[in-house]
């Protein structure tokens, strides 16, 4: 009957043993972290980037505002681009006579019946931004210009590096 008593050592090796036994990766709060990692990148990466084009050097500004989410138009050195979408060729916009696009205009029109970025107000019109080369001829923003204001884009924004005050 001794040989069944433990020694108070031994309890203690087997109460220690049942404390420290059974440790893991607690997984709940892991997911937790990771969920609230997941919403914060999800939440702080709402700003509107503006697409990085190696065809066009922006002009400098040193305005405050950010510019707000809306239609992009992309003048490189060879065309015109609505949405990344390729409407017209540069060189056959400068031999042209018209003062409207066509191409461009449909395209203006089409993107604002899905209204995925354009927000239409009656006074002010939808929203564009116009991001071109600087040395984009004035004959050719001429034209643009004109397409988006019959086309009722006539709140227009020019995308510009930030340069630094100071």
């Amino acid at each position: 009957m001794n040989s069944l008593k433990l020694s108070s050592r031994s309890k203690r090796m087997d109460h220690f043993k049942e404390l420290h036994g059974r440790s893991g990766l607690n997984l709940v709060s892991l997911m937790d972290i990771f969920t609230i990692l997941v919403f914060f990148l999800l939440v702080s990466s709402g700003a509107q980037q503006l697409p990085n084009s190696k065809d066009i050097t922006l002009p400098t500004s040193v305005a405050n505002n950010v510019p707000k989410e809306t239609l992009i138009i992309v003048i490189t050195k060879t065309d015109v681009l609505v949405q990344g979408k390729k409407v017209a060729a540069i060189s056959d916009l400068l031999t042209s006579q018209e003062i409207i696009i066509a191409a461009l205009e449909t395209e203006l029109k089409f993107q604002a019946s899905k209204s995925q970025f354009i927000k239409t107000d009656k006074k002010t019109g939808r929203a564009i931004t116009i991001m071109g080369d600087e040395n984009i001829p004035y004959q050719l923003l001429r034209k643009i210009l004109a397409t988006c204001r019959q086309a009722n884009y006539t709140t227009i924004a020019f995308a510009a590096f930030q340069k630094a005050k100071g």
